[in-house]
């Protein structure tokens, strides 16, 4: 049999990436959380732009960029902005800073914030975490249990604060 019309992958084509997931919960974003996905969609952008046309491997590394921007223009086009203080400042909400302390004494704030711009080691918690869920609702004075991997942890909120927008 002939091999003449058979075409053989040269490695120059790219792999079937998988889509990057998508939370199944609404996208509620800070105005900080947006402008960090639009940022985030402009550097992607220009990193399409400059893929060498000449590079060997450069389906890939567009293909792996395209799938990224994909992603970015979705949780952008269903971000729903939350900005300011809710109807009841004195509850935790969506984009407060929230100061607790815990039975050691040990005194923490956190921000909460939408799933894209957490980022625990900096205090910013997403609000469908464990913790965010154990405060939102609650009044300076509360007590929340923490269900951690590491052991649950009684924490009481000392201070509730809603930056300016």
């Amino acid at each position: 049999m002939s091999r003449a019309h058979v075409r053989e992958v040269d490695g120059d084509e790219p792999e079937d990436l998988p889509e990057l997931p998508l939370s199944p919960h609404p996208n509620y974003v800070t105005p900080r959380g947006l402008a960090l996905l639009e940022a985030r969609r402009d550097d992607v952008e220009a990193a399409i732009a400059a893929v060498p046309t000449d590079a060997a491997d450069r389906r890939q590394q567009r293909a792996g960029l395209d799938r990224e921007l994909r992603w970015l223009q979705a949780r952008i086009a269903t971000a729903q902005r939350i900005a300011g203080a809710p109807r009841d400042p004195g509850k935790v909400a969506f984009g407060a800073d929230v100061t607790v302390i815990d039975d050691d004494g040990r005194e923490t704030r956190y921000r909460i914030v939408g799933e894209d711009e957490a980022d625990p080691d900096a205090g910013l918690i997403s609000w469908t975490s464990p913790l965010a869920r154990a405060l939102i609702g609650l009044r300076v004075g509360g007590v929340a249990l923490w269900r951690r991997p590491a052991g649950d942890l009684d924490i009481e909120i000392t201070a509730i604060h809603y930056p300016p927008v």
